[in-house]
């Protein structure tokens, strides 16, 4: 088979939350006597993480080859932990590793019951060519390293800490892991400019082992059943406790899962899933993972979006009202105790920034919908049988890579909902439904397309409401001022102080208004809605235009990474304006 087939209990235990993925690695000629020792240790090991990290569910991505693999997939078992396991093709030709009695049945029965990927095969390989030992076989066995680098938050390596140069082997999977290099399967051209930006995906816990072989003994300066967290930092590689920055990558993933928890009756009856009712089967079948987080994370950024606004409307209305007040207090006789409404207003407008930054509503709103928009991407990809392009690299790789590390956690989500995405097959009629879906028709319904184009005309109508408003004040004050400049003896008090206050209050609305507009990124808003609905409506041309669905096909995977690149940039434009208060009284 080419497609996963979900198990019932795994979906029921995650559905849209996003469990902490470990990935596994390591020799299968292990020592006998030290095996026993090895499995106490792996158990402590899941046991520990279940612990520290009570909002992520575990599950274990393994192979299941014999020694390594199979040990850490028997101790998750055993403690009830979802196994995936990606093979590196079809399970009938893999069985053929398996030569110790009972290995096959074994092999079988961890399978039952868990999510199992069979990678195609590689591009010119059949049945026949991967069939005997030789270096096509090992190319597969590579391939599998990089799917489970690619789509692990954790890479558990029970490994000497020798290098090696076998194609596939432990050794040049903790390579690639590291340093996305794998010497004899991904080409020197493959290399990304990314690579050189901060990586959260580097993370190899490492449990030393020996080997049943002459010269076994683990590398020099390490010990068997040592356990170490190995990354690329080139001061500290080897620590015994987890790098703080992975600790916090992993405490956003776990707070979106409380998220999720708490408000997951109102996820499921208020979600927006882009799957339809005529979603092709094909495209049901590797997308659903995708869906399910794109509907809980698009909810969630709308929910927490409602806040946002919510608190931004209520500080700035609580400023103008503090303006307001201080006119008062200082054009009209007798209202000293305006002072007195001035800081009460002022401690409402702290009171509910507080509340908005101590719930985290301004970060959490940018976060879900940068997650929601990579997922949208990731999920239309998927649909449309879109790849890479290139052998390592996948939809999240380079996702706002550009931006802060602790945003990370977002390209983690996508490694787990992504497993699926680049071994599926090309259908046509999950392009045609990517094409419907996504990039939709320039006119009013469905698409991103006919999203964009309403959104940049809304936008521009703000900007002119706004600049009206502004025009509007400042031409009011100009006629109060003429008006007192010339019947300032003939007006009664009552009715200058009136006046007075007007020229205070209605330049003090348009600079609120200008504020609040600003602080919400108008202006920036607009020219990426006319961005996106530009690239959206020239995607539609092109996919018009195309010869074939291997063109359209580039033609997604194009609008995928514009698009992606643009949501990076809006996530940036919008960290630099976060909810404050204390400018707002100056």
């Amino acid at each position: 088979m080419r497609h996963a087939t979900a198990r019932p209990d795994l979906a029921g235990a995650h559905g849209n939350l996003v469990p902490l993925v470990i990935g596994v690695t390591g020799h299968r000629d292990l020592v006998p006597g030290e095996v026993p020792q090895l499995r106490q240790r792996v158990r402590e090991m899941l046991v520990e993480l279940t612990r520290q990290h009570p909002d992520l569910p575990l599950a274990v991505m393994s192979p299941l080859a014999e020694g390594a693999d199979r040990m850490v997939a028997e101790e998750a078992r055993a403690l009830g932990i979802p196994l995936i396991v990606p093979l590196p093709f079809p399970a009938a030709i893999y069985e053929q590793d398996f030569q110790a009695e009972g290995s096959v049945e074994e092999f079988r029965a961890l399978c039952d019951g868990a999510e199992v990927v069979e990678l195609p095969l590689l591009p010119g390989d059949t049945p026949e060519s991967v069939a005997a030992q030789g270096p096509r076989r090992d190319a597969h066995y590579a391939r599998l390293g990089i799917y489970l680098c690619a789509h692990c938050h954790i890479l558990l390596a029970v490994w000497d800490g020798k290098d090696s140069d076998k194609l596939g082997g432990t050794a040049q999977v903790v390579r690639f892991h590291h340093w996305d290099e794998m010497p004899g399967f991904v080409a020197r051209s493959e290399s990304s400019p990314q690579i050189l930006m901060e990586d959260e995906s580097d993370l190899v816990w490492h449990l030393v082992c020996s080997r049943d072989q002459p010269g076994g003994a683990p590398a020099e300066g390490l010990s068997p059943l040592e356990l170490w967290w190995y990354t690329t930092d080139a001061s500290t590689p080897r620590t015994r406790e987890m790098p703080a920055t992975y600790q916090n990558i992993f405490a956003r993933t776990a707070e979106f899962n409380r998220d999720v928890r708490r408000l997951g009756e109102r996820i499921r009856a208020g979600g927006w899933p882009l799957l339809t009712g005529d979603t092709p089967e094909s495209v049901a079948r590797v997308a659903a993972p995708v869906d399910d987080m794109f509907k809980a994370a698009d909810w969630l950024a709308i929910y927490f979006q409602t806040r946002v606004t919510w608190a931004m409307r209520a500080i700035y209305t609580l400023a103008g009202l503090m303006g307001l007040a201080f006119i008062m207090y200082s054009n009209v006789p007798g209202q000293d105790w305006m002072v007195f409404l001035f800081l009460a207003l002022f401690a409402a407008g702290l009171l509910v920034y507080r509340v908005a930054e101590r719930g985290g509503w301004h970060r959490k709103y940018l976060d879900y919908r940068a997650l929601a928009e990579g997922l949208r991407v990731q999920f239309y990809w998927v649909a449309a049988g879109v790849t890479a392009g290139r052998t390592t690299k996948f939809a999240h790789d380079n996702f706002l890579q550009k931006q802060d590390v602790e945003l990370g956690w977002i390209r983690n989500v996508m490694r787990y909902t992504g497993r699926l995405g680049d071994i599926a097959a090309q259908r046509r009629d999950g392009l045609d439904f990517a094409r419907r879906e996504w990039v939709g028709e320039p006119h009013p319904g469905q698409g991103q397309l006919a999203y964009y184009q309403r959104k940049a005309a809304e936008r521009v109508g703000r900007q002119r409401h706004t600049h009206a408003i502004g025009m509007f004040c400042l031409w009011s004050g100009v006629t109060i001022g003429i008006l007192l400049a010339l019947f300032a003896r003939q007006l009664p008090q009552t009715g200058k102080d009136l006046l007075i206050i007007m020229m205070g209050v209605l330049p003090m609305v348009a600079a609120i208004r200008e504020a609040y507009a600003q602080k919400r990124a108008e202006k920036e808003l607009i020219k990426q809605y006319v961005f996106m609905a530009q690239i959206f409506a020239n995607a539609h041309e092109r996919l018009e235009r195309a010869a074939d669905d291997g063109i359209r096909r580039q033609v997604l995977k194009a609008l995928g990474d514009a698009a992606l690149e643009e949501h990076a940039q809006w996530i940036l434009i919008h960290r630099e304006r976060p909810l404050e208060h204390a400018r707002l009284s100056g």
